[in-house]
């Protein structure tokens, strides 16, 4: 005997769409007395403090309306979330740039054991003016890419993560933890699912103009930085490999250039003071990027094993190693200065020397009071 269809709570955030909401929600109905008429269903409208008429045409459309006192997109969402009902949730905005009347072919999916159902405007059909070109050839790709590579497994692979009709299970939902309040909700959702190994599919959807004669909520930089920022803050191990990476390099550059100085290949003079100078602020960089992962750690538990060392070192270590990397640059300079001193503080020959004095001292101190930032983040969660 197959099972029954999921019953399903229609969410829709709303702040000043007494334009557009009409339509929506006669949409909504209409699937509700047809398509959908085998489901139990519902019709949640999160309200963000809207002023014009949005409530009553909620309320006149045989709507639920919940009033969420925070403002942003995210946290209009999850206030109609927490408030709906029924086992699976369906989202999409009042604008009636979705076309909802597509939604049975996400709830037929879910139907399917998926946990998460994505709407894909890339992989459907985004009509003419519908998305800025910003969006559809740079924006969401980028940030596919990143969340594809950094955060999917078991062979799934995302098109459109920022796509704005979903439809999943209230119970997988709750699992995931989803604080976002702004345009962001979107991405940290996908990335919390990905890391919970949620079942996720993809449905195309089409993408229509937006008709509103006022300017969009979404704004493209700042919205785009937040949605980048939730995926890099999932992703410590990022910043370790990478940052890794182009430490070590660095210091291979400073060490053969100490060792070898300046040297002909080809045509170019390379190990000199100029490579042992880029490769400084390489390390540098690489140290900051490294560090990244390790204060992200104190929040986000990784697999990097050195980060989980680091943070369970007690205070002890951690005084005994600050003091270890002081002592060391400190013996170093004292070393160079003695000999200094003995050549009657003349002019001595020893820039590669001290680049690389200058390299070990610098990011040994950098590592330290990055250690120690990591410590005190993690005794004020405490």
């Amino acid at each position: 005997m197959a099972d029954a269809p999921l019953s399903v709570t229609f969410v829709i955030p709303c702040l000043n769409e007494e334009g557009t909401l009409p339509s929506v929600l006669e949409k909504i109905n209409r699937l509700r007395k047809n398509e959908l008429a085998v489901r139990s269903t519902e019709i949640v409208v999160a309200d963000n403090g809207s002023t014009d008429d949005s409530v009553r045409i909620a309320e006149e459309h045989g709507a639920r309306v919940v009033h969420c006192a925070e403002r942003g997109y995210g946290a209009a969402l999850r206030c109609g979330i927490e408030n709906a009902k029924l086992d699976a949730v369906i989202f999409a905005d009042a604008d009636n740039t979705y076309d909802l009347l597509e939604a049975p072919g996400l709830a037929r999916e879910l139907d399917k054991g998926y946990d998460l159902v994505i709407g894909s405007r890339l992989r459907g059909t985004i009509h003419p003016g519908a998305m800025p070109a910003l969006h559809r050839w740079l924006g969401t790709p980028t940030l596919n890419f990143f969340i594809n590579r950094l955060h999917a497994k078991d062979g799934v692979r995302i098109s459109d993560c920022n796509s704005g009709f979903r439809c999943f299970k209230r119970s997988a939902f709750a699992t995931w933890e989803v604080e976002g309040s702004g345009m962001e909700f979107a991405s940290e959702m996908l990335l919390k699912a990905l890391k919970a190994r949620a079942k996720i599919s993809e449905v195309p959807i089409s993408l229509h103009p937006d008709t509103r004669d006022r300017r969009p909520h979404l704004r493209t930089w700042r919205d785009g930085m937040r949605h980048l920022l939730q995926v890099f803050l999932q992703a410590p191990q990022f910043f370790h490999y990478t940052g890794a990476s182009i430490l070590l390099i660095s210091w291979a550059l400073l060490l053969v250039g100490w060792w070898a100085g300046p040297t002909k290949i080809g045509f170019a003079s390379v190990f000199g003071l100029h490579t042992m100078m880029f490769a400084l602020l390489g390390s540098f960089f690489g140290l900051t990027l490294w560090s990244i992962g390790l204060l992200l750690s104190v929040r986000i538990p990784s697999g990097v094993r050195i980060y989980r060392r680091l943070l369970d070192l007690g205070e002890g270590h951690l005084f005994w190693m600050a003091m270890l990397f002081l002592l060391i640059s400190a013996g170093f300079f004292l070393a160079i200065l003695v000999r200094w001193a003995t050549n009657g503080f003349e002019f001595l020959a020893l820039e590669r020397e001290t680049m690389l004095l200058t390299a070990f001292g610098a990011n040994g101190i950098l590592l330290v009071f990055n250690v120690i930032t990591a410590h005190m983040i993690k005794q004020m969660r405490q």
